[in-house]
């Protein structure tokens, strides 16, 4: 991922100072109306990502009806494209001219109708049985690479909306609220349409041990809530068009000589604090993405929870954002490796979900588990500014660092969690997963109770055993400490 240059004083001065209609003062303050259509940008991917993360799984193994070895290399081809097109996207997005609407604009917005059509597909039961595993894994791929393709050039938007850092924040600020109630909305209305589907009354017969069809007001279920998705990209593409006017780029290259990314992530990759947090986060990325996936699947298969999936999903969702602004005011007030110990909080209440998996015990463990997942998604954006400007006291290298830092955190990231969810599905094949049945043999549930307890506790105790251990980062000054801040918020929902 890749950011732009900031602009340097001198060129801040000297710019024209013409005012854009809708917002921007000569100063460089930016309106709330932009701020809002900005953050409105945001929501389309995380609406979408909310709701796959939660009920692709259970979709492509119960309604598509697919082997679960094909849904774990659709899982993992996805996650990988997605990984693979965060370093590509940023290098063609640098190399773009800039055009009338300006050079990152038309990268965004340009996506937003491709990313819109892919999800919709995504969730599509095409006629035929025998590709199907084809069609979901390649429609995977696109959606996650597409959807890399906009976020890199749209969380990039915000170095060139205004040349003023207090601003900058401001907007970034919007931005990850409105995402915050994208990933709200996007878990609410897709299990409110597709809450029916997965209820227990869909097995009431006890005679109905194996597979069942699939019926057809299940898949047009699942269609309009893809469809209603996939209508948030071009209602939130239109409303970022309207109301955010990109400014011209005025940056001046920073002095020195910039890094080429890979010689960059050689040197970068040996730098002890950024190695110790990356797999750390390794583990505890990963298991946070496995107690997502295979929480619905649990409460389906492995527990008599159907009815409260959705319950459950929302409880989790609401718990991680009431408690992400307590957990910045831990973070000041103990430290950021000390806040890391409240990741471990769910570990407890995970096990005791798959020994006793009953309604009370579940709602517990959902709003331990937002609370816990709240602090594992913020802590790594808030350590990785240190461990940036320790590398840059420690080599004084030229610009382009921080791009290599940011951009190949989130490759190796992405990349551990598509290895987790891939081999995890694999384990359902070996366990004897059948698509579609209204009960499973008892491997699969005691494979799913595994999955949702013991390996997230073993992955979470793991990447925190890493954290603590390794070697940390020199604590910055103040004034690094604001730089590092414009960064991470860049980049903290990308």
């Amino acid at each position: 991922m890749s950011l732009p240059q900031e602009p340097t004083a001198a060129a801040s001065v000297a710019e024209p100072h013409t005012q854009e209609p809708g917002s921007d003062n000569r100063d460089g303050r930016l309106s709330v109306c932009t701020k809002v259509c900005y953050g409105i940008g945001g929501i389309p991917n995380q609406v979408a990502s909310s709701a796959s993360a939660f009920y692709l799984q259970i979709f492509l193994l119960d309604v598509a009806q697919i082997p679960a070895a094909q849904v774990s290399l659709a899982l993992f081809g996805g996650k990988v494209s997605g990984a693979v097109a965060d370093p590509v996207a940023g290098f063609l997005v640098n190399k773009s001219r800039r055009t009338g609407a300006g050079r990152l604009m038309p990268w965004a917005l340009g996506c937003m109708p491709l990313i819109a059509l892919a999800y919709f597909f995504l969730w599509f039961l095409p006629p035929f049985s025998s590709l199907r595993g084809l069609w979901y894994t390649a429609f995977y791929c696109l959606f996650q690479a597409l959807a890399t393709f906009f976020q890199v050039p749209y969380t990039a938007l915000t170095m060139i909306l205004t040349p003023s850092p207090r601003e900058r924040d401001s907007a970034t600020a919007y931005r990850m609220t409105m995402e915050m109630a994208g990933t709200l909305m996007g878990a609410t209305v897709h299990g409110l349409i597709v809450s029916s589907a997965h209820g227990s009354r869909r097995c009431e017969d006890p005679g109905l041990s194996g597979s069942i069809a699939v019926s057809p007001d299940v898949a047009r279920l699942y269609c309009i809530a893809a469809a209603v998705v996939a209508l948030t990209y071009p209602v939130c593409g239109g409303l970022l068009c309207l109301g955010v006017k990109e400014r011209p780029d005025t940056s001046t290259p920073a002095s020195g000589p910039g890094l080429s990314f890979f010689t960059g992530l050689a040197i970068t990759s040996r730098h002890p604090p950024y190695l110790n947090l990356v797999v750390s986060f390794l583990f505890i990325s990963a298991a946070v993405q496995v107690e997502q996936s295979y929480l619905v699947l649990f409460c389906t298969h492995a527990s008599r929870l159907q009815d409260h999936v959705q319950n459950l999903v929302l409880t989790i969702l609401i718990s991680a954002v009431l408690s992400t602004p307590l957990w910045e005011w831990v973070l000041q007030r103990i430290g950021k490796r000390a806040s890391a110990f409240g990741i471990c909080v769910m570990v407890p209440f995970s096990i005791l979900l798959a020994a006793v998996p009953s309604a009370p015990v579940a709602y517990v463990v959902a709003f331990v588990s937002g609370v816990s997942i709240a602090v594992s998604l913020l802590l790594p954006w808030s350590m990785l500014p240190d461990v940036v400007d320790d590398f840059q006291l420690q080599h004084q290298h030229g610009p382009g660092v921080e791009t290599i830092f940011y951009s190949s955190y989130v490759f190796f990231t992405k990349l551990s969690g598509a290895g987790a969810l891939g081999i995890s599905t694999l384990s359902l094949e070996f366990a004897g997963y059948e698509a579609g049945a209204c009960q499973q043999a008892e491997e699969v549930v005691v494979t799913l109770k595994v999955l949702i307890g013991a390996v997230p506790t073993c992955m979470i105790l793991i990447g925190l055993c890493i954290l603590m251990v390794g070697p940390t980062p020199k604590m910055p000054s103040q004034d690094t400490s604001q730089q590092s801040l414009r960064r991470r918020t860049s980049y903290s929902l990308a």
